[in-house]
C-alpha cells in the first residue's frame, strides 16, 4: 500500500507521519484486521469510506470521517472491538488512527485535513491524496 501524511492544516498539527492508502475493495475490506496494534503516529485512510466496522479488531482506535474536501465531519474517539461506527452523510473517506491521536493533535470537527503522498505532494484527482 501507498504511504501518505495525515496534516491537520487548521491545527497546524501532524495527525500521521506515515498512514496506509486503503484504496482497493480488499485492502479497504481488511482495514487493520489482524494486526495486534497501531503504532503512535502512523494509521489507515480508507477511500472510498463512509463508516467503519471493528469486527475481529484488537484494539480501539479514533476515526476521522471526512468530506471530499478534507472537512472534519465527524470524530468518534477510542472506537472499541466488535463495535459498529456510525455510517457519516457526506463522508468520502475515513482515517483510522491510534487511539488519544484526535484529543492529542486537538483535532475537532469543521477541521481541514491534508493527505500528502510521500513526494510531499497532494495528489490531483479521485483519490484524496
Amino acid at each position: 500500500m501507498r504511504k501518505v501524511q495525515v496534516l491537520n492544516r487548521t491545527r497546524q498539527a501532524v495527525i500521521a507521519r506515515e498512514a496506509e492508502m486503503a484504496e482497493t475493495v480488499w485492502t479497504r475490506f481488511v482495514g487493520l484486521m489482524g494486526r495486534k496494534t497501531i503504532e503512535p503516529g502512523t494509521g489507515l485512510v480508507i477511500y472510498p469510506n463512509n463508516g467503519v466496522h471493528m469486527f475481529f479488531m484488537r484494539f480501539p482506535i479514533d476515526v476521522l470521517h471526512l468530506a471530499e474536501d478534507g472537512t472534519v465531519l465527524k470524530i468518534v474517539e477510542g472506537l472499541k472491538p466488535w463495535r459498529v461506527g456510525p455510517i457519516v452523510k457526506k463522508c468520502k473517506y475515513t482515517v483510522e488512527l491510534p487511539t488519544g491521536t484526535a484529543k492529542m493533535t486537538g483535532t475537532q470537527d469543521g477541521d481541514k485535513i491534508e493527505l500528502i503522498d510521500s513526494s510531499g505532494n497532494k495528489k490531483k484527482g479521485k483519490s484524496p491524496a
